[in-house]
């Protein structure tokens, strides 16, 4: 057998500094690379075989562990947060941060994380940009009611986003003057072109082959809409690298974080280590959904009476994520279990 070469990659924007090293921890060699493509095929052409790598997960990570992929016999990526040896170091540069990354590597200490397939990836990129589109018409939203604010104008509420009524407005009100007139309509026009995006981003996902099947199954379950089983598919994956409910929940941050120390006892109560995106969408489905299910509504109220709204909150947001796993795992729809009692003869 010909022997293994490990090497650690210390991946930016313009650069990627490089450590290869054999089994015995010899440095075989060890410099920078620009990171394009180009350079990466006349650098790959250097390297011994066969050959093995790892790089710390970062924006720039995806499109490199693609591009590399097809010509190692192994690449892992690191998660950021675990690389203690890294963040402890007295002496920090990227070239030391790829000599240890190579080590973790070679000593199988690298804590590797999950990383979805570039079909998924690309599939995920259109949800977070989804994403952003929303936050950008929220914006908007709230810059119109600014705007009116500022110069006086009285409005309803509840009824300001809506097309006849913000027409009405602008029309009949005359504390609005020419100049708020224009900037309220461009904030308007911002509006409607981000709503139609977003509705046609989220049409091409919900129509996809890779999902579809996958998401009218997942939304069987009570409460659970396209965004919630669109952002469940695409950041987890592959359900089966969750063992249990509880490591899904700690993904989706669902859960405190603790830290102890001798008698002192630390908790917060979510934690700051989990996918944002997933986090969000699940607790804004657990609000709605009592409404929707008896059960969560049950679980809801009893958790309530324990502590507050944010508990019972939580508590409803973690039984999504149990119900997904079901759903998910079982590749089945979702159905209700009633428990029967049977009275003794």
């Amino acid at each position: 057998m010909q022997p293994m070469y490990y090497i650690g990659l210390d991946v930016h924007k313009r650069t990627i500094s490089y450590c290869v090293k054999d089994v015995s921890g010899t440095v075989h060699s060890e410099g920078t690379v620009p990171a394009t493509r180009f350079h990466l095929d006349r650098w790959m052409k250097t390297l011994p075989q066969p050959w093995t790598a790892a790089m710390e997960a970062t924006v720039f990570t995806g499109w490199i562990y693609d591009y590399l992929r097809p010509h190692a016999a192994g690449l892992k990526v690191a998660h950021p947060l675990m690389l203690r040896a890294i963040a402890a170091a007295k002496k920090k540069n990227d070239r030391i941060d790829a000599s240890k990354i190579c080590d973790c590597l070679r000593c199988d200490f690298l804590p590797e994380c999950y990383m979805a397939p570039t079909a998924l990836r690309d599939r995920r990129r259109t949800l977070r940009y989804r994403n952003l589109l929303v936050r950008q018409m929220v914006q908007m939203k709230n810059k119109i009611a600014v705007l009116l604010m500022e110069a006086g104008v009285s409005y309803n509420k509840q009824r300001l986003h809506k097309a006849g009524y913000f027409r009405e407005l602008l029309a009949t009100n005359p504390d609005i003057n020419e100049g708020l007139c224009s900037l309220l309509r461009v904030c308007r026009e911002t509006v409607v072109r981000l709503q139609r995006t977003e509705s046609a981003l989220v049409r091409s996902l919900e129509r996809d082959s890779l999902l579809k099947e996958r998401l009218e199954r997942l939304m069987t379950i009570p409460a659970v809409g396209p965004i919630t089983a669109l952002t469940w598919a695409l950041e987890v994956g592959d359900v089966e690298r969750f063992s249990s409910i509880k490591k899904a929940i700690s993904y989706c941050g669902l859960c405190g974080a603790e830290k102890s120390s001798a008698n002192s006892v630390q908790r917060t109560p979510i934690s700051k280590q989990r996918n944002k995106h997933l986090q969000t969408t699940l607790i804004e489905a657990a609000k709605m959904a009592p409404r929707y299910s008896p059960q969560l509504a049950l679980l809801y109220d009893q958790e309530k009476r324990k502590g507050n709204a944010n508990r019972a909150t939580l508590a409803v947001a973690r039984k999504l994520v149990a119900y997904l796993m079901a759903v998910d795992r079982g590749q089945h729809n979702f159905q209700v279990t009633e428990a029967r009692h049977c009275a003794a003869a």
